[in-house]
């Protein structure tokens, strides 16, 4: 890892405090500002100058916020949490594999068969009582990894969202199936605010957009094991089907248990710091609704944060309209190539988007580390370029694989040129957003963003509702709305990326004393 020595002044200053190595990406310098007998020197986001008197220090955290200064970043923080991500996707998307309404279902393998359940009640379970429950509980989530201990939040959601798939196997009733399905939707709520606040406290600057993508490829894993289940549930039947989800998820959480460093010093030091700034505010500490809003409204002061929400909504709906909507579409499309289209699907989803993840994230940190050395006065925007071009050229990627009476092979390879290509976006859009917001609303910012992805879950609904009034039979009106719909998705989201991405000018603080 590239770091800088601090002169003899700044080690006086600090070395008594802490014993840090700084990343040279991560220094900003500006002109000496001397008033009443003060100097200052800004470091980086960990790094406070705090002015007492005449005297002037700098208050680098000391607690398990400070990046790892090598490799074990990965093994302490991302890869515990990358279980427990897989864990949380395979037992929310279970569920489909494990129904069948075909004339010939078995009880033994379709749930639905053996419990007894209609279509209708089958959507509820699918949508409504997931999703409701967990749109709601993102914003709570965000806001409690900004003030609790994130590791046991993370072993205690896991361990319910298990508990919960463990239940269903269990379950003889729709009601028992649609409350652990609701149970479910709150504990998953829980991963991803403290999930990705962690690595931004754990991973160097230099390596965030990688540690995200590398974190976010769990959705593309739990993807394929979601599809396996469908050969374990014709071996071992549903329930038994779920005891091994919810028994990877159970594994995953001793993993966290055991290789996650703690979040007690961080917790510690922020109930100091927000005794003290409630005593020098005179702030009413007791009412948390005020305090919600206020971290609300930290976050959205924002720009940047502004520009990533809406353009993340309008990303999540374009993806959401394709996992919900495509394979329907080349089902219709290509009737005869059941088999290949499954096979293909499932490298796809798993091989390629996992691997449009991590290059997108390391190609993001690389063009912030470039920025950093050309002294770019705002680099923390030029990530988001990877989003907006992975957005532009996906656009007619996507176009040519739904167009219609084309080859399978070419929709195929299409289909994985968009995924190549549109999948890069999430480390480093998330990485950029942490960045663009206080330390101490990471959480809340995180949330809003889960919050964003729950609500583009009316983008599918919405298609379904235009398809259903055009006929809902033919695949050529389905690939009209596909192609448009996800296209408009994909080039307004990279709009709004761009904009992010644009320098914002911001004045360095002085504070008076």
């Amino acid at each position: 890892m590239k770091s800088s020595v601090l002169g003899l002044w700044g080690v006086f200053l600090i070395g008594s405090h802490v014993n840090a190595f700084v990343p040279r990406s991560r220094i900003t310098t500006y002109p000496s500002l001397v008033t009443k007998g003060k100097d200052f020197l800004y470091l980086s986001d960990r790094a406070e100058h705090v002015s007492k008197g005449p005297h002037t220090r700098l208050q680098v955290s000391k607690n398990d916020n400070t990046p790892e200064p090598s490799i074990s970043w990965f093994w302490k923080c991302c890869l515990p949490l990358w279980f427990v991500y897989i864990s949380n996707q395979w037992s929310r998307s279970s569920l489909y594999y494990l129904v069948d309404f075909s004339a010939d279902a078995q009880a033994f393998s379709a749930m639905n068969v053996d419990i007894g359940f209609s279509q209708v009640q089958y959507g509820l379970l699918a949508s409504l009582a997931f999703t409701a429950l967990f749109a709601v509980a993102s914003l709570g989530a965000g806001i409690a990894a900004d003030r609790f201990n994130r590791k046991q939040l993370t072993i205690a959601s896991a361990f319910v969202w298990s508990a919960a798939t463990i239940g269903t196997s269990l379950a003889d009733s729709f009601q028992l199936v649609l409350g652990c399905r609701v149970l479910m939707g709150l504990a998953c709520a829980f991963s991803t605010p403290t999930a990705y606040t962690l690595l931004r406290d754990r991973v160097t600057r230099d390596r965030q957009a990688t540690a995200s993508s590398i974190y976010g490829t769990g959705v593309a894993l739990a993807s394929g094991l979601s599809s396996l289940t469908l050969l374990l549930d014709e071996s071992v039947g549903w329930r038994s089907s779920l005891d091994v989800v919810g028994g990877f998820g159970v594994l995953a959480t001793a993993l966290t248990v055991f290789l996650l460093d703690d979040d007690t010093e961080r917790n510690q030091e922020k109930h100091l710091n927000s005794k003290e700034e409630s005593i020098s505010l005179k702030t009413d500490s007791d009412d948390p609704f005020s305090q919600i809003g206020s971290d609300i409204a930290s976050v959205l002061s924002s720009e940047r944060a502004r520009w990533i929400f809406l353009g993340s909504f309008l990303r999540f709906s374009s993806g959401l309209c394709i996992g919900v909507w495509a394979a329907p579409f080349f089902r219709m499309e290509f009737s005869d190539f059941q088999t290949e289209y499954a096979v293909a699907q499932a490298l796809i989803s798993a091989g390629i988007a996992s691997m449009s993840g991590i290059l997108g994230g390391a190609t993001a940190d690389w063009l912030s580390s470039r920025a950093s050395e050309q002294e770019v006065q705002d680099n923390g925007g030029v990530r988001m370029w990877v989003p907006v071009i992975g957005s532009i050229v996906a656009a007619p990627a996507w176009f040519l694989a739904v167009q219609p009476d084309i080859p399978f092979e070419s929709a195929m390879a299409w289909l994985a040129v968009e995924y190549l290509v549109a999948e890069c976006w999430f480390g480093p859009t998330i990485s950029t957003l942490q960045a663009a917001v206080g330390s101490n609303v990471g959480g809340t910012a995180q949330g809003m963003f889960t919050l964003t992805g729950a609500v583009g879950n009316l983008a599918p609904s919405v298609l379904g509702y235009l398809y259903g009034r055009s006929g809902g039979t033919n695949s050529d009106e389905l690939s009209a709305l596909l192609s448009s719909g996800v296209c408009f998705g994909y080039l307004s989201s990279a709009l709004c990326f761009s904009l992010a991405a644009k320098p914002v000018t911001s004045k360095p603080k002085i504070e008076q004393s």
